[in-house]
């Protein structure tokens, strides 16, 4: 993957998760703060913890930090998968912002 292949699915992966907490804030109870600075977007939640998911340029990859840990996704040509086998990207980011926030959330085009 090129540079700018891997700036093209990254920017676009960290504009559909402030697309989609703006809808899960719009259509729930739950109301997410995302801020997003440059490659880097950070969920806040109602109870204050946080995720963070940032764009590793150099290693073409995406990182992802929750309470469960820290994460690093590549992308395969279809979606970002785990880079330790994990799981693929939007799986995992549901289930642990569904854990962060105490019900089910849903971050997935």
């Amino acid at each position: 993957m090129t540079d700018l292949e891997y700036a093209d699915h990254a920017d676009a992966l960290l504009l559909q998760i402030e697309q989609a907490c703006d809808q899960i804030t719009e259509e729930s109870d739950v109301d997410l703060d995302a801020q997003r600075v440059g490659g880097m977007v950070t969920i806040v939640f109602p109870n204050r913890s946080q995720i963070v998911i940032n764009q590793q340029r150099p290693l073409h990859e995406i990182w992802l930090a929750a309470k469960a840990g820290g994460f690093h996704f590549k992308f395969d040509g279809q979606a970002w998968q785990d880079t330790k086998g994990e799981g693929e990207f939007f799986a995992m980011l549901n289930r642990f912002a569904t854990e962060q926030a105490g019900e089910p959330l849903n971050f997935s085009a």
